[in-house]
């Protein structure tokens, strides 16, 4: 994602609608508007009007949970099938359901991170996350008992301690959210190793 931007409807890439309904088909989630603002570049009045006309189309559909499109993409998007790399994990405790913890992120703004929205990959729900300047994203998921953090794997070398230390960010807030249940009790933090790919996440 590129740092805001203000744009026109009527830009070589397409009309605004064209490329918010593009965006939103990549995705494959709900995003909310603040997030396709950061994603478009867009002015605020300009992509409301925008997605406005979609809803009026019945190309887009709006929740408290964002927007998301009803419009079958001819295949998946790019960002269903970037891959990702895992950063670290938390386990989080018996008695606790993980969706639980994603709930009580969903939607909220942690320090230098702003809410985006939820992507479906083939076979994975993430939460997404963008930092203040608009760059990113960090994604927050489910595996086992296991809430993962991830970031994009064709990441430029520049950005890729930042993009860790939003990651950890995003790990911190998510342990966060397990203490008022837990206590902090029962916790295992794991980082992958440096010199290699990250581990698999433990199951006992």
């Amino acid at each position: 994602m590129a740092p805001d931007r203000e744009v026109s409807e009527g830009t070589a890439g397409g009309r605004l609608d064209d490329r918010v309904l593009l965006t939103l088909q990549e995705l494959r989630g709900r995003i909310a508007f603040n997030g396709l603002r950061r994603a478009l570049g867009a002015h605020p009045e300009s992509l409301s009007r925008a997605l406005h006309r979609l809803e009026r189309e019945g190309l887009v559909e709006w929740s408290s949970n964002g927007y998301r499109s009803l419009v079958r993409p001819p295949e998946l998007g790019s960002a269903g099938t970037t891959p990702i790399r895992p950063i670290a994990h938390v386990r989080v405790p018996e008695g606790i359901a993980p969706e639980s913890v994603l709930a009580r992120l969903s939607g909220r703004w942690f320090g230098t991170l702003r809410w985006v929205g939820v992507i479906e990959r083939p076979s994975q729900r993430l939460f997404a996350w963008a930092r203040r300047d608009g760059s990113g994203p960090v994604l927050l998921g489910i595996h086992g008992r296991n809430l993962r953090v991830y970031v994009p794997e064709e990441s430029r070398s520049s950005d890729l301690a930042e993009e860790e230390d939003a990651a950890y960010e995003l790990l911190a807030h998510a342990v966060d959210a397990l203490r008022p249940d837990s206590g902090g009790h029962g916790l295992l933090y794991l980082r992958p190793e440096a010199s290699g790919p990250a581990a698999p996440p433990a199951d006992n």
